[in-house]
C-alpha cells in the first residue's frame, strides 16, 4: 500500500507546516482590528424571585 510509505508526502507536509508556522502565522498575528467593539455597560436590574404555587 503506497499510502503507508511516508517518502513522497512527508517532506511536502513538513515544508508546508514550516512555511505556515514561520511565515504566514506572524503576518496574520500582526494584524489588529480596525474597529473595536464598544464596551457596553448594562445596568443591573433587580428582579423578584418567582414563587411556585404548587410547592
Amino acid at each position: 500500500m503506497p499510502q503507508l510509505n511516508p517518502g513522497p508526502w512527508f517532506t511536502t507536509m513538513l515544508i508546508s507546516w514550516l512555511v505556515l508556522s514561520m511565515v504566514i502565522q506572524p503576518k496574520l498575528l500582526s494584524f489588529t482590528p480596525t474597529t473595536l467593539p464598544p464596551h457596553v455597560i448594562t445596568p443591573h436590574t433587580h428582579t423578584t424571585p418567582w414563587t411556585w404555587p404548587w410547592t
